[in-house]
């Protein structure tokens, strides 16, 4: 069975991931420090790399012992570091200054603030699925593809989309486990703009989602459930805890498909 080669988490909704090798899968299903905080405008909507995409060219880094944030432009210049605990001002002045309208920060640290509510657990992907799509784009590399796409777990299966394999036909769901870890396959992750962009600069590729979709759509998978694509700009598996209770995910633990409900 495939193996856990790769745990990212998103301490700030939309910036840069932070790689480590094991994670807290809360009760809610999210990982631990995951999108655990995120800026919000005036209207209360989201900053993220949709409506912004300013964010792609800030590089972050998060230190979850002194919870402080550490910031910079383009990846190089002053490095800006903030602590994110009790009042978060300082913060909020900065990023209102970066992106030009007022900002605030929340933090949710029971769960985060994942972009599926109903599926909230970590997204999953294969390494084999990103270097088919990096094939598919002269010049990217898988590095980027992975960074472009963002899951929080990469397996090493080898057979491009075998992610596929934890989704089933119609409102059924997979059960499968990683670690100790017990989680539902849901359904395959539509995608947005980001992907479109580079995840450093933000530029487009233009034609990107087109030529994706075309390529997804002919390089699915038999296993793959056709009727839970109504497109197939979608990309990685999106995840919901079997238990509502706590479990660790660590590098190299084997995942097993348990079975259909």
């Amino acid at each position: 069975m495939p193996k856990l080669t790769h745990i990212k988490i998103y301490p700030v909704k939309s910036f840069d991931a932070e790689r480590v090798e094991e994670a807290v899968m809360l009760a809610s299903g999210g990982l631990q420090h995951d999108r655990r905080f995120v800026l919000v405008d005036r209207a209360g909507d989201y900053v993220n790399g949709k409506r912004f995409p300013a964010v792609h060219r800030l590089r972050s880094r998060f230190d979850p012992v002194h919870d402080q944030l550490s910031v910079q432009v383009d990846g190089h210049g002053p490095n800006h570091t903030f602590d994110l605990r009790g009042d978060r001002t300082e913060l909020a002045a900065w990023m209102s200054d970066y992106f030009g309208q007022p900002l605030s920060v929340a933090e949710n640290t029971a769960g985060g603030f994942p972009d599926d509510t109903e599926s909230p657990g970590p997204t999953l992907v294969s390494t084999a699925t990103l270097g088919l799509v990096a094939s598919w784009f002269p010049g990217l590399t898988v590095d980027e593809v992975r960074d472009r796409f963002r899951a929080n777990l990469e397996i090493d299966a080898d057979e491009p989309f075998w992610e596929d394999r934890l989704l089933a036909a119609g409102p059924r769901v997979v059960r499968f486990q990683i670690g100790d870890a017990q989680l539902l396959g849901t359904n395959p992750c539509a995608r947005c703009p980001v992907p479109t962009r580079n995840p450093n600069s933000g530029d487009v590729i233009h034609g990107f989602a087109k030529v994706f979709a075309q390529q997804r759509q002919t390089s699915l998978p038999d296993w793959a459930p056709r009727d839970r694509f109504d497109h197939f700009y979608r990309l990685s598996v999106n995840t919901r805890p079997m238990h509502a209770r706590e479990a660790t995910l660590r590098l190299g633990d084997e995942l097993t498909i348990l079975g259909v409900e």
